[in-house]
């Protein structure tokens, strides 16, 4: 496996760093030869003579490691575990010719490729490693853990079924005619990106315009939002565009290949993900609007397995708020399961 560690040497990160906890810069190359840009934290009085439980985050979907999956990672570094935070192929610092392509299968091997990492590393116990995904990243390492056992433990936050999302919209609202318009949509898209040699940037999950017809835009978010903005939209806005702007991020400057759906009409995540062995912790908010999403996968997961509702908190809630975030619960579910 081809991998290389070094030190961090510009640090972007966008929450409140702990200058206490080591981070390196490290990329690892996955099965389909994408190196997967990471940051590789240490928690305090590293030493690399002992072994360490170790786990592997990544997400929200359109995030960078330098947002939420950073904070996630830094935070159970200072409860003892290796962790590190990764951008997913063709994103941020990742490898890709064409950018900011979303793929399922990509996507989720690029967590079993995180695996592969720790365990050329000799301070990591092969037997301890286990993963998060964070947002849509969540239906991504469900996946991943349905097949790789090597993921000894397995938690979501606020879990969004990216595939379920794109194809029946939020909350099964998207019709028959529409999904119709989205693939004559995305041939279009297709035709003038070979006709033009071009890759057209568009919006993963199809808004529709007065007239029914799909909606296309160079960026996921305006600068401004319009004051009669939805407050899903507002939320989502208040975090990329404000609180937590990162350059690389697709979702707070840029925007997704446009013909990201493609893979994910064909390929929907979760298939098999009543064949998780390993113990499954499932948090989400009590009024996040993808709540349904993580309960309905809990309910196909068979246990062990955990739902956590946190009182009070919206989707976004718990991709900063430290308040809201159980990040208690998050270290004795791995702690109790990587032991």
């Amino acid at each position: 496996m081809k991998y290389s560690v070094k030190p961090l040497t510009e640090d972007t990160r966008v929450f409140k760093v702990n200058p206490k906890i080591e981070v390196k810069e490290v990329r690892f190359q996955n099965r389909y030869s994408f190196m997967v840009a990471g940051d590789l934290y240490l928690p305090e009085n590293f030493d690399p003579k002992n072994k360490y439980a170790a786990i592997v985050i990544s997400g929200p979907f359109g995030a960078v490691k330098e947002q939420a999956s950073g904070l996630y990672a830094q935070t159970l570094a200072e409860r003892g575990f290796v962790t590190i935070a990764f951008d997913q192929s063709t994103t941020g610092e990742s490898s890709g010719e064409i950018r900011n392509m979303a793929s399922p299968d990509i996507f989720v091997e690029d967590f079993s490729a995180a695996v592969d990492f720790f365990g050329t590393q000799e301070y990591i116990d092969r037997e301890k490693i286990g993963a998060i995904g964070i947002c849509g990243l969540g239906s991504h390492v469900l996946t991943a853990a349905s097949i790789d056992v090597r993921i000894k433990a397995v938690a979501t936050s606020v879990m969004y079924d990216m595939a379920e999302s794109m194809w029946s919209g939020l909350n099964n609202s998207k019709t028959e005619e529409e999904r119709d318009k989205e693939k004559q949509y995305l041939a279009k898209i297709r035709w003038k990106d070979v006709d033009q040699d071009v890759h057209l940037g568009g919006f993963h999950e199809l808004p529709f315009d007065e007239n029914g017809n799909p909606v296309r835009a160079d960026k996921l978010f305006p600068d401004e939002l319009p004051a009669d903005a939805d407050p899903v939209t507002t939320e989502f806005f208040n975090y990329y565009v404000k609180r937590a702007y990162h350059s690389r991020a697709i979702n707070s400057a840029m925007i997704w290949d446009a013909t990201s759906p493609w893979g994910y009409y064909n390929f929907p995540l979760q298939q098999r993900i009543e064949k998780i062995t390993a113990p499954k912790l499932i948090v989400t908010g009590e009024k996040a609007h993808s709540r349904y999403m993580a309960e309905d996968a809990y309910k196909r997961l068979t246990d062990p397995k955990e739902l956590v509702l946190v009182p009070n908190a919206t989707h976004t809630d718990l991709y900063d708020q430290m308040d809201k975030i159980p990040f208690d619960k998050f270290d004795s579910f791995f702690k109790e399961n990587l032991k």
